[in-house]
């Protein structure tokens, strides 16, 4: 099941997506450990490598979306000196305040800013930032397209949008191990950390629903991205995609 040809997702899936932002307010506290449990740490090095694909330049302006504890922009301020400010965004209070402590524990808070804000109504103004980024928030939205487009609207000519987001592996036996994990082992372990059983079945479901290497690009292209790439990681379990507004 992925987006309609108007790229929303189909109605049976929305309800899921729609408040979703509650569902991170509730497990926000547990967030960061249980995604280094559930991901071996991997999660991690994949943040980290999105600092190599952003622009070749110094002094951006960069903004985070759905950015919850600020792990992202920590980040890429740790891995490269090409940012100069960064602003992150995100719908989950909750979240936003365990980032505001992790930003002012690192001396960070003059130059990374957190507020709330819409990925698919950005409170920014058009040409503002030099990169875009979003890490496993895409496939929340509930309409992608419109979202795609708020990025490009907000990226100055010449500005990369960078998204990092799960996939299927595309070798079957890798695939099969997987959506194993996916699917039996993940929204097990998940719960018995959080709490929150539907939290991590709502992760196995939207990431086997989400458009994934060469239809996402496709979204990336209708969008108005030129140089679109995506990059598989670790047997192409996730992928870093990249596009370019045309200078």
């Amino acid at each position: 099941m992925f987006l309609d040809k108007a790229g929303h997702l189909p109605g049976s899936a929305e309800p899921a997506r729609i408040e979703v932002w509650e569902m991170f307010n509730r497990i926000a506290q547990r967030y960061d450990f249980i995604n280094r449990m559930l991901s071996f740490g991997t999660d991690v090095s994949w943040r980290r490598k999105m600092a190599l694909f952003l622009p070749p330049y110094h002094d951006q302006h960069i903004l985070d979306l759905a950015t919850g504890t600020a792990d992202q922009l920590l980040f890429l301020f740790d891995k490269t000196d090409k940012a100069k400010s960064g602003v992150g965004m995100d719908l989950a209070e909750n979240m936003l305040e365990i980032g505001r402590e992790k930003i002012e524990k690192r001396g960070l808070s003059e130059v990374i800013s957190l507020r709330v804000g819409d990925a698919m109504d950005i409170p920014a103004d058009d040409k503002a930032f030099d990169a875009v980024t979003i890490s496993f928030g895409i496939r929340n939205m509930t309409d992608v397209t419109k979202a795609l487009r708020e990025m490009y609207r907000v990226l100055k000519p010449g500005g990369r949008v960078l998204v990092l987001e799960f996939s299927l592996p595309q070798n079957r036996l890798i695939r099969a191990v997987y959506l194993f994990y996916l699917r039996h082992i993940l929204p097990r372990l998940g719960a018995l950390v959080s709490g929150d059983f539907y939290a991590y079945r709502y992760l196995n479901e939207t990431i086997e629903t989400f458009p994934y290497g060469d239809a996402f690009c496709n979204l990336l292209k209708d969008a108005g991205f030129a140089a679109v790439h995506a990059h598989p990681l670790t047997l192409g379990v996730a992928m870093i995609y990249q596009g370019e507004r045309p200078a």
